[in-house]
């Protein structure tokens, strides 16, 4: 890796919010033990396992709690185990035996060392015959979480494609059989051999398909086509979709195999119902369905194509009054979604490559990594809120798509400007949940008038009200310059001669905006008179403020 590479990798660790189970940060070597460097690019590399990544990194020189680089005065080539190199004495106790990288180099002045150590393959990596894993902020011994341990040992395992030996054709569904064929021609319309597959057997479809091998039925052909009762075959992992309604009223059902045909029957238990938008400057309101229909396949199918089934859960499907929340057990296999939503980013690997292979092949998802910026897209055609998986753990993936709008500024400014990029829609979305947005990002929007506000503070832009219409909510969140908020004060003192800090909240918290919270308000005005006093507008005398 050239400098520019090492710069580009550092800025990019860096920028996670915190360590991870992957990432660890020291500043000198003077911290850890040489036998504890060896325990951490166990942990480092188990860990990356774990989180689906194809490195884990031990990085000297950054403050763990900032993230702040300040380089350190360590340097892993002359380190030393007594008479033995430091690198050698670690590597003869790595097993099984890993290639991780050393990289010492300067960043902007500041000496760094950097180890980019290989995720776990099969079996977990051990030093000093203890294979290790961070929890939390603790490194700790992995074989205390038995759930761990079986991912890893299954991380070069495709399960959906394992044959089972004891199972038949006759085990599959004839309807499934039937609409996977008329799936799969339709898939097909461009292929060489589309004019053949009404002729082909049973036996040549699924191998062409790649539901089976060899003519072998494999877990994805129970999955997608087993009969109900063959479900068995996959035990103990279960294939099966619940749907749960968690509204006024409580509902929930079971749907198992084959799931090519059930997950339509719990698309027909979820209420579609229409919604309605009042546009300003248009006499008639603009209707949408709540769901999207392929919006709701498409969430569902994803998670029968990325659940970790050897964790033995099922896939739920939650619908309340305001959203549906779809849950499948793993952690998001590689990348983060935010990657996926401009349908760019094609991921090089898969939990369950035949069996996302043999969806796509039977339309049930779109090419592998462009599922996401499809749902996005019918989220933003139909001005409601982006899909989001904020909720998402280390093991299990959760994505909410909503049926209503949060602000309706957001829902009506979609409506009006066609002309917005789905990167400013991101963005404005992020705005509308009071969510984080980079420097660069707040400029962006600033720059087209679509946001105002003080970071973290940004709301819609006055320029978007007038678009709106939505005046007053506009005045409810922009503040009034601090001075407006002193010259209060001093009117107060003038009047009562001295005020307490009670006194000036009730005064000024009216007149602050919507946007901060109880605390924040009240630190604006311990700031507001703290400034005032510094400028020898007033005085503080126990605790009782008084105008100079």
């Amino acid at each position: 890796m050239t400098d520019s590479d090492l710069h580009i990798l550092l800025n990019d660790l860096c920028s996670q919010p915190r360590e991870q189970q992957w990432l660890e940060f020291k500043l000198n070597k003077g911290s850890i033990t040489n036998e504890q460097i060896g325990e951490y690019i166990s942990a480092m590399s188990n860990g990356a396992t774990i989180a689906n990544k194809p490195f884990g990194y031990l990085v000297w020189g950054v403050e763990d709690e900032t993230l702040v680089v300040k380089g350190t005065n360590f340097t892993f080539e002359n380190a030393k185990q007594g008479n033995q190199d430091l690198e050698l004495f670690i590597r003869s106790y790595l097993h099984p035996k890993i290639y991780f990288e050393i990289f010492e180099f300067d960043y902007n002045g500041k000496h760094i060392v950097l180890l980019r150590v290989p995720s776990a393959k099969g079996e977990p990596t051990h030093f000093q015959k203890k294979p290790y894993i961070r929890i939390g902020s603790n490194k700790t011994d992995l074989r205390n979480h038995p759930n761990y341990v079986r991912i890893i040992y299954n991380s070069q395992e495709d399960w959906s494609a394992k044959i089972i030996d004891q199972a038949s054709i006759n085990d599959l569904d004839v309807d499934a059989l039937k609409t996977a064929r008329e799936k799969f021609k339709e898939k097909s319309s461009r292929a060489t051999f589309y004019s053949e597959i009404d002729n082909w057997d049973e036996a040549i479809f699924l191998d062409k398909a790649k539901i089976t091998i060899n003519g072998k039925i494999t877990n994805t052909a129970i999955i997608l086509l087993g009969k109900e009762e063959a479900s068995h075959y996959l035990l103990p992992a279960i294939s099966e979709v619940t749907w749960k309604l968690e509204t006024e009223e409580k509902a929930y059902e079971h749907f198992g195999t084959p799931l090519l045909l059930n997950t339509t029957k719990v698309l027909q238990n979820i209420r579609n119902v229409k919604y309605k938008f009042f546009p300003d400057n248009e006499l008639l309101s603009t209707t949408v369905n709540k769901y999207d229909t392929r919006s709701i396949l498409e969430a569902m199918h994803n998670c029968i194509a990325h659940q970790d089934y050897s964790l033995h859960s099922r896939i739920l499907v939650t619908e309340k009054i305001d959203k549906l929340i779809f849950s499948n057990a793993g952690s998001f296999f590689e990348g983060n979604p935010d990657e996926y939503s401009d349908g760019e980013k094609t991921p090089e690997r898969y939990r369950n490559y035949w069996l996302a292979n043999a969806m796509v092949n039977l339309g049930m998802i779109d090419r592998l990594g462009y599922g996401i910026h499809t749902m996005y897209l019918a989220q933003r055609n139909r001005f409601f809120p982006l899909p989001d998986y904020l909720l998402s753990e280390p093991q299990k993936v959760i994505l909410q798509i909503y049926g209503h709008a949060i602000d309706e500024n957001y829902s009506k400014i979609l409506i009006e400007r066609k002309d917005l990029t789905l990167s400013q829609v991101v963005l404005l979305d992020r705005v509308q949940k009071k969510l984080a947005i980079t420097d660069v990002a707040a400029t962006s929007l600033k720059k087209e008038k679509l946001i105002e506000g003080r970071k973290p503070n940004y709301f819609v832009a006055a320029s978007v009200a007038a678009i709106t219409d939505d005046k007053a909510s506009y005045i409810k969140n922009k503040a009034f310059d601090d001075e407006y908020y002193k010259k209060m004060i001093e009117s107060f003192l003038e009047k009562f001669k001295h005020g307490n800090r009670k006194d000036f909240e009730r005064l000024i918290i009216p007149k602050l905006s919507d946007i901060l919270s109880d605390i924040q308000k009240k630190n604006k005005i311990k700031n507001i008179l703290q400034s005032m006093k510094n400028e020898n507008r007033v005085r503080l005398d126990n605790k009782i403020w008084i105008k100079f």
